[in-house]
């Protein structure tokens, strides 16, 4: 399969029903349709451009926490304007 745009997005969303893959969209931005799903050890972030396509990939412990305080640690440490 290619992805070469928003002409794509459709049989790619067929092909993630038929993986049995759980996906959102999103329309965060004027330009893109963003699909987000997320597979064993990480988090996929694909937009759908008019002519391409971009993904992110965010990879990462799937441990489950229970620490308030790292919660807020983390939060303060990825999201802060500093």
């Amino acid at each position: 399969m290619t992805l070469s745009g928003i002409k794509d997005l459709i049989p790619f969303l067929n092909y993630l029903d038929r993986e049995k893959i759980y996906y959102r969209l999103d329309h965060v931005r004027h330009d893109t349709i963003m699909v987000s799903f997320t597979l064993v050890g990480a988090r996929i972030e694909l937009d759908f451009f008019d002519d391409h396509i971009e993904f992110s990939i965010f990879k990462g412990s799937e441990a489950v926490e229970d620490n308030v305080d790292l919660l807020f640690e983390l939060i303060q440490a990825h999201w802060s304007d500093d």
